[in-house]
């Protein structure tokens, strides 16, 4: 058994984003995507206004409007970008793949990944969640490096979000409003994330050596905090709630759940915006910080996962509500361009800043991913190395 004085420090060494196809501009989405019951979206305008996207990218072709991936290609297409780079891929001892929506109920996500991948046996992991997924799957491979059960570790996170954001997908509700003599339009917890989700894969490798000629992130911990023994779901898929009680669609006739969009992703706005700072921020980090001894000052960059712009103050104001302000001139995110990837959406954020941005040796960046689904949130803290240590 491995002893705590064996652990060994784990370094991110390489990083890849996979984004399909070209960037869709707001007025081009309702095209790609499809309305709903054949009628313009009233909100798409003011969604996009609040969350501050200009451009995201689908796994659709925007001419024939026919699928060009699937979640796991999409996955496969970030971790192959980690073999391009030169990533030993018959080295990876550990394959975590997360997802908020896998292709399929079974088998599990990861062994779909890892069945597109040239790669010889290997233990593979499935993870399950929201944007929070990623980073579990990002810790499992973390810990079985740190561990010394693997020398070579692969996490990748992946979302194909619109599989089920596409008009067509609603179209037995709309269908049957019509019948009703209703207005065919789909509810706002629906038409909502329509207008804020998107396509996208992102994948790291982590070694328990730094790279010795380039930069490398040496990851000093990753925590992970879940809040669901105090809140009920809040973004899900699958289910919805009847009569208070919150149902899964094994519940549901197939019937009902055609007529009701069952399997659509669906968000609570109201609880999001009354409890996604105090849940995600403020009491974690609080937490986090104390249990670590860490203080604002010591962090030279912040990269934050926040769905939408309309949270970038306010989650700013969560920070000095709690004592750890970081100035927002230290912060990275990539969501005006490259859209809300869910669980992806980090992994997206950290290659962009590590190809691009003035990283010095010693700086240290925290990374947090909050988490809507039933209110959880992850903080990673990394050390720039420059060099082999």
């Amino acid at each position: 058994m491995t002893s705590n004085n064996t652990l060994k420090d784990v370094y991110l060494n390489r990083v890849s984003a996979f984004l399909p196809n070209a960037p869709v501009g707001n007025d081009e989405m309702e095209a790609v995507l499809g309305m709903a019951g054949d009628v313009p979206s009233r909100v798409r305008r003011m969604i996009l206004r609040s969350n501050g996207i200009l451009s995201r990218h689908y796994a659709i072709d925007p001419e024939s409007r026919r699928t060009t991936h699937t979640n796991a290609e999409l996955a496969a297409e970030a971790v192959n970008g980690l073999f391009a780079q030169g990533v030993p891929a018959k080295a990876i001892g550990s394959l975590a793949c997360a997802t908020s929506y896998p292709d399929q109920t079974m088998p599990g996500h990861g062994v779909m990944v890892h069945g597109l991948l040239d790669m010889p046996p290997c233990e593979v992991f499935s993870m399950a969640g929201v944007c929070a997924a990623g980073m579990a799957a990002m810790k499992h491979a973390y810990n079985a490096v740190r561990t010394g059960e693997h020398a070579h570790a692969v996490s990748v996170a992946s979302e194909n979000a619109s599989a089920v954001m596409r008009g067509e997908v609603f179209q037995s509700e709309t269908d049957h409003k019509k019948l009703e003599n209703a207005s065919p339009e789909i509810g706002f917890e629906k038409d909502f994330l329509r207008w804020m989700l998107s396509d996208g894969a992102g994948a790291v490798y982590l070694s328990d050596r730094p790279n010795s000629d380039s930069l490398s992130l040496k990851i000093h911990w990753i925590d992970l905090l879940s809040y669901a023994n105090e809140m009920p779901p809040c973004m899900y898929a699958g289910a919805e709630f009847r009569d208070g009680v919150f149902e899964g669609w094994k519940h549901a006739d197939a019937d009902y759940g055609r007529r009701h969009s069952l399997m659509a992703v669906k968000q609570d706005v109201k609880l999001l915006n009354e409890n996604i700072v105090c849940y995600t921020v403020e009491k974690p980090l609080s937490q986090i910080a104390a249990k670590h001894g860490i203080r604002a000052e010591e962090i030279d960059w912040f990269l934050p996962h926040y769905s939408s712009g309309f949270f970038r103050d306010r989650l700013s104001d969560g920070l000095k509500n709690i004592g750890f302000d970081i100035p927002q001139e230290k912060w990275f995110t990539n969501l005006h361009s490259k859209g809300n990837t869910g669980s992806a959406s980090i992994y997206i954020i950290l290659e962009e800043f590590m190809r691009t941005f003035p990283i010095e040796h010693g700086q240290k960046i925290l990374c947090y991913v909050p988490e809507s689904g039933r209110f959880s949130t992850c903080f990673m803290l990394l050390e720039a190395v420059k060099k082999a240590v």
